[in-house]
Formats: structure tokens, C-alpha cells, sequence
């Protein structure tokens, strides 16, 4: 019995001997002939693949007179770029020496576009496919921001000839951009629109002082409909989100209160869901 049992254990102690052809890999697949997967390590195959582009692009939102506008980019008018002259969503490529992470690169495109540094972002979402680009596969990792209009920098390096603001409500239905930045833009403002119910995201839309009316209109205009008033004023001041400042300049002969954000680094959740009624 001691005999078989030592024979046993030699035979585990055993280094395994690799088998020849155990991975054949080329750019497109990796096969295994009859090796088992424990054999194979990472010296065995160098895998190498095609890198896509890696771009960010950011839907900037901003409200001008009371609606809700959003920024595009012609696109150069050169043949050899792809979708020449066609509207855009502002973006481009990670650099990486520059940009640490996609937020990074979010940020320096915003300031690139609008002279900003630090207003609200967030990140949207993620597209990607060999499609979307005609010189090759490609993912963008779209990020939306909001920007009050009295904050925008009218020179900035990006200029205003190529540049322009287009109403969201009248851009959506007849929309043709460059690359999938369509798809984009509607999954942008579906977000947008979703949060209104629940959130004090629009707030960020408006410059510091605002008044409840402005406030209301904001929502308005991110909804695309009209809200019930007293509801709305309810829910604004109940959520304790605002904080007041003192009185604003009116033509009024009874000036309205303005009021700020007591946080303007991220948005307050209701503690109940906010779902406005269009005005009777």
C-alpha cells in the first residue's frame, strides 16, 4: 500500500510538460489545438488586435430665452473628413498625454468649446461600432453639461463661426448630425427630461440669483409642457434645496425673492418623486 501510495504522489509532483502548438493566435481569433487551458500562460500567445478610437463628446445645454438650446459644430467641409459640413456634437479624441481619465478629457473639450471650467457633468453613456466612423471602429463616451448662457464665453477658442445654438425642441424631430450624435442628443435630453421629476438638475441651467417663476420656467422648458404653479412652488421650497438671498431687481411693483442653490455641486433628490401637471 505505501509503495502505490509513493508512486502516486511522484507522479502529481511532476512538473507538466507543455505541449507543442498549444495556442495558434492571430489578430481576429485565438484557437486551442489539444492543450488544456491551466497549460496555457500568457508567454505562450502575444495577442494583438486593432485599437478603435477613443473619442469624448459633450452635449452642452444651456436655456436662452426660455428654452431649452443646446451647442452643435459644423464639421469641416473637406472631402476626406468624415460627414463634411454636417452638424456635430462638440468632442474628440482622448489625449493621452493630457487627459487622466474620460472626465479629464470631458472638462478640457468643455473649456475648449465654451471657455468653462467647472459647471455640471455628467456622463451619459457609452456608443461604439465599427459603423459609426468611416475611418474605423470607434467608441465615444458622451458626457452632457449644463451651462447657465450669462456664463458662456463668447470668444471662446473655438469661435462662434463654426459654432451655433439650435433649440432642442426644434432640433429633435428633423435632426441629421454627423457620426450617431442623433442617438446621442435624444438619449441626452431623455435623461435630462427623466431627472426633472425628481431631481433640482434643471436649477443648474440658471444663473445665481433666480426667482421661483424663472425657476418654474426652467423646468418648463426642460419638459417641453407646462407645470400647475402652486404644486411646483410647493415642492421647490419643501425640498430645502434653496436658500434665499435678499430681493432681485423687478419692474415689479413687488420685487420677487431670489434665491441660489445651498449646494451647487450636484443636484438634490427629492425625498419624493416631483411629477409635474401640465396647466389646465
Amino acid at each position: 500500500m505505501a509503495s502505490k501510495m509513493q508512486h502516486k504522489v511522484a507522479r502529481t509532483a511532476q512538473p507538466a510538460r507543455k505541449r507543442k502548438s498549444a495556442v495558434c493566435a492571430t489578430s481576429t481569433d485565438v484557437r486551442f489545438d489539444d492543450a488544456t487551458l491551466d497549460e496555457v500562460t500568457l508567454d505562450d500567445a502575444t495577442l494583438e488586435f486593432s485599437k478603435p478610437h477613443t473619442l469624448v463628446d459633450v452635449i452642452i445645454f444651456t436655456l436662452m430665452n426660455d428654452a431649452l438650446h443646446v451647442l452643435l459644430v459644423r464639421r469641416p467641409e473637406r472631402k476626406t473628413e468624415p460627414f463634411p459640413g454636417l452638424w456635430a456634437l462638440p468632442g474628440g479624441y482622448v489625449n493621452t498625454a493630457v487627459d487622466i481619465d474620460l472626465l479629464a478629457c470631458a472638462k478640457r473639450k468643455l473649456f475648449e468649446k465654451t471657455g468653462l471650467r467647472s459647471p455640471y457633468l455628467e456622463q451619459l453613456g457609452s456608443w461604439g461600432s465599427a459603423t459609426r466612423d468611416p475611418r474605423g471602429w470607434s467608441a465615444t463616451h458622451a458626457y452632457f453639461a449644463l451651462v447657465p448662457h450669462s456664463d458662456l464665453d463668447s470668444d471662446s477658442s473655438e469661435g462662434q463661426v463654426h459654432a451655433s445654438w439650435f433649440a432642442a425642441n426644434d432640433l429633435l424631430p428633423t435632426a441629421s448630425l454627423a457620426f450617431d450624435h442623433e442617438a446621442i442628443l435624444h438619449a441626452a435630453v431623455e435623461r435630462l427630461r427623466s431627472k426633472v421629476e425628481y431631481t433640482s438638475l434643471p436649477a443648474f441651467l440658471l444663473p445665481e440669483p433666480f426667482t421661483l417663476p424663472q425657476l418654474q420656467r426652467c423646468y418648463e422648458a426642460v419638459l417641453g409642457r407646462a407645470v400647475d404653479k402652486s404644486g411646483f412652488r410647493t415642492r421647490m421650497l419643501a425640498a430645502d434645496f434653496l436658500e434665499e438671498v435678499g430681493v432681485v431687481e423687478s419692474p415689479s411693483n413687488r420685487p420677487p425673492v431670489g434665491y441660489r442653490l445651498k449646494d451647487r455641486s450636484a443636484p438634490v433628490v427629492f425625498p419624493r418623486t416631483f411629477s409635474p401637471r401640465a396647466a389646465e
